[in-house]
């Protein structure tokens, strides 16, 4: 066994327990979903088209209250759209169930520990043999840069058919959306349902929808590592005593990383739930990258693609601190 610069044991081309970040990373993205999933379906909802278009014929948002909220008159302010947030919250749990606040949580969940154990595998483990292959053992912006991007790229292409899964039965306020009965549309049944369709109307290429803006999403991931590692250094002189003044540090690096990224990345986040969206009476509204960019544009504006970023941030936040704090401590113990 030998060590690399940082101290960190190797043996042959893979540091040694390499399969930590695989364990950890999974672990934290699984209890980051489950804490975070009623914001993810605000999210996804606020981003699609089809629940800002008052279609009766589609049926979406079947409520009148729900209905009103999204397709009424918009206030403007970042404060108001976290109050929005609260109402679409309020309104699924009165008008769909509280289990609709958890719609997608078993593809999310299907999704989010591979991915996560991907992500981090990829990255702990690149970072670690490209600083040994090009920079003598020694880690740098370079070399967290490197891995970030080759972990994302990695995730987006292993991952991309259960994300357009998940979106599609998050989207699916009624039958019409989805063609799944409501009493099928939650849980592994409904996911098993929402694949036999896409494949059925789709093909395979259904299941790779949005992949473009997921590739265009890596740029996300790798600010996100970067910007973590750059600040997780601002806590060196407590790293390595256990103190609360080292997890509060790492925590708090976790959420600003992931919090600018987000800021910084966020349109392609809308462009990917456009790109996995059902066919409405036989048509696909929107084809492919930029196409469906102008089209936004051209038809709702700029600020339609910063739709549900609120509650994108009320998600991501927590759920990157949440899921850091457990990588880390899981790495640790």
């Amino acid at each position: 066994m030998s060590h690399n610069n940082n101290g960190t044991p190797t043996t042959g081309f893979l540091p040694a327990k390499s399969w930590r970040h695989f364990v950890a990373g999974g672990l934290g993205g699984m209890c980051g979903a489950i804490v975070t999933s009623p914001f993810d379906v605000v999210k996804t909802r606020l981003q699609s088209s089809l629940f800002r278009e008052g279609h009766a014929a589609i049926g979406v948002m079947a409520n009148g209250s729900g209905g009103a909220l999204l397709h009424g008159p918009r206030h403007g302010g970042l404060l108001w759209n976290f109050v929005e947030t609260g109402h679409i919250l309020r309104d699924i749990y009165r008008d769909e169930s509280p289990r609709a606040l958890f719609k997608g949580l078993g593809p999310t969940l299907i999704g989010v520990i591979p991915a996560r154990s991907i992500n981090f595998y990829t990255y702990g483990n690149g970072k670690v043999i490209i600083a040994n292959t090009f920079n003598e053992g020694r880690e740098n912006s370079f070399v967290h840069l490197s891995a970030a991007a080759l972990a994302g790229i990695v995730t987006g292409s292993v991952t991309n058919p259960i994300w357009v899964v998940k979106t599609r039965m998050q989207l699916s306020a009624s039958q019409l959306v989805t063609g799944i009965p409501q009493s099928r549309r939650g849980g592994i049944g409904g996911s098993w349902l929402c694949i036999q369709k896409i494949f059925r109307d789709e093909g395979i290429k259904g299941f790779y929808k949005g992949l473009s803006a997921s590739y265009l999403g890596v740029t996300e991931g790798t600010i996100q590592w970067v910007l973590y590692e750059r600040l997780k250094k601002m806590t060196v002189n407590t790293e390595g005593k256990g103190g609360a003044m080292e997890w509060l540090g790492m925590i708090g690096s976790a959420g600003t990383a992931k919090c600018v990224a987000s800021l910084v990345s966020y349109p392609h986040e809308v462009l990917r739930t456009r790109l996995r969206e059902p066919r409405v009476n036989g048509v696909i509204k929107y084809t492919g990258l930029w196409q469906t960019l102008r089209l936004i544009i051209a038809e709702e504006g700029v600020k339609s693609l910063y739709g549900g970023l609120s509650a994108h941030l009320m998600r991501v936040v927590p759920n990157a601190a949440v899921m850091f704090f457990i990588y880390e401590g899981i790495l640790r113990w």
